[in-house]
């Protein structure tokens, strides 16, 4: 079996049989294919895509291309959630340690920023100290010891899809539904959650750009998630803005701090809240997911969602001072408010626009292994029906150079459409499928 061949035959629209998908994916991951092979069957994948069997295949060969945890030494039942990526979405940092501190255990791996999509690890590292670096062992005993854990993956865990997510991430790779599918299943697989709440964002700022898109990719993930004997739901989103205001590393985990004391930017908390509730619903604590958003909102409220937070961050080597306190934590040189340049109702916001300015500030990776700068992004003043009159703050850049800032300020303002007559505001969530 060759390398080539394989690419040539995705490139021809045929489909590779399970030998071919495992010589491909083992291959990789021992380093005998190299990343140009690699990356030229990804983009033969982007374009021909596969069929429904290759994509359980590919799956299936990446989360066995290392160890498959079992956390029931740990905890009777696990719960975990995962986004198909977004702006502005660090949901994660709200819910992981709220669903915690209902009673309900969550072990989670996490990606970092993918294409326009910020990563929950990045986010996490902007807190000075924190690891996201933790072996098995120290995944398990965490998640015994404070009922959560948010770190990436192992080594030895879905050990394909480290390598196969880096890659997509700066070979134009990423919005492809079987290497979304493969990547986000392959890591819940692999680490052992005994239900997994999907969150798949849809819209201009998502992977999947149209509903239908995003009912095909949450179908084929539950289907997927169901034959290996998890227990799945997928919630459909809106992703046609940023979700809440923050988008950028240290500014989001701001907003989530915020947030877990009981303030925040009203559509994100009730994002994080819905979320919460379906994940306590899928885990048996409470009997559905309107007694579950109740809950998380009571725990909220009682402090014990922001106190495991805490306890989280301490517990992977974070500095809890700069989350006591969020103005400690990194911030740029630049901070910039920009007023509206016309009145008006926003219509539309080109979102992955959004989150590429956010890259291009320096928030994100251009280029595989790239530092990124945790302290630069935007946060946005406006919410798609709403009106702003002349002159108001619309958004403000946080940028550590003049360049960037100057830029950011053009693509922000191209990338938002404003129009005379009122304007409906957009859902939060669409649809529930199980």
């Amino acid at each position: 079996m060759r390398m080539v061949e394989i690419i040539e035959k995705k490139r021809d629209g045929k489909a590779l049989t399970t030998a071919e998908i495992e010589y491909f994916v083992q291959g990789y991951v021992a380093g005998t294919v190299p990343d140009y092979q690699a990356s030229a069957l990804l983009m033969a994948i982007l374009w021909r895509g596969m069929e429904d069997r290759e994509t359980r295949d590919l799956t299936l060969v990446m989360a066995h291309s290392g160890e498959l945890l079992s956390l029931k030494d740990v905890a009777p039942f696990v719960v975990d959630k995962h986004s198909t990526g977004g702006v502005g979405d660090k949901v994660s940092l709200v819910v992981g340690p709220l669903v915690a501190a209902c009673g309900l255990p969550v072990g989670k791996m996490s990606g970092r920023g993918l294409g326009f999509s910020g990563g929950t690890l990045d986010k996490m590292e902007s807190i000075p100290g924190l690891r996201t670096d933790l072996s098995v062992a120290e995944f398990k005993a965490q998640l015994a010891d404070i009922g959560v854990v948010i770190t990436g993956q192992s080594a030895n865990l879905a050990p394909a899809d480290g390598k196969l997510y880096a890659l997509r991430d700066v070979t134009g790779t990423v919005p492809s539904l079987p290497l979304i599918v493969s990547s986000i299943m392959s890591k819940k697989i692999a680490s052992g959650a005994d239900a997994i709440v999907l969150d798949v964002k849809v819209g201009s700022g998502a992977f999947m750009k149209t509903l239908e898109d995003a009912e095909k990719l949450a179908s084929t993930m539950v289907r997927i998630g169901e034959e290996v004997g998890r227990k799945v739901a997928a919630l459909l989103s809106d992703m046609n803005q940023p979700l809440g205001r923050a988008v950028g590393n240290t500014l989001e985990v701001r907003e989530a701090v915020e947030t877990l004391h009981g303030g925040g930017p009203e559509d994100f908390r009730e994002h994080c809240l819905v979320v919460a509730g379906e994940m306590l619903a899928l885990g048996g604590l409470v009997p559905d997911a309107a007694a579950g958003k109740s809950l998380a909102l009571e725990t909220i409220a009682a402090g014990t969602a922001w106190e495991k937070f805490r306890q989280l961050v301490m517990a992977q080597g974070g500095d809890v001072a700069y989350v006591d306190d969020p103005e400690r934590l990194p911030q740029a040189r630049l901070v910039e408010p920009v007023p509206a340049p016309v009145a008006g109702a926003l219509a539309r916001v080109q979102t992955d626009e959004i989150g590429m300015t956010v890259v291009a500030l320096g928030g994100g990776r251009e280029e595989v292994g790239a530092t990124i700068d945790h302290a630069v992004g935007l946060v946005m003043h406006c919410k798609v029906g709403e009106r702003v009159e002349k002159g108001q703050p619309l958004f403000t850049v946080h940028a550590n150079d003049e360049d960037r800032r100057d830029e950011a300020v053009r693509r922000v303002l191209d990338a938002l459409t404003f129009v005379d007559e009122p304007v409906e505001p957009l859902p939060i969530f669409y649809q529930r499928m199980i």
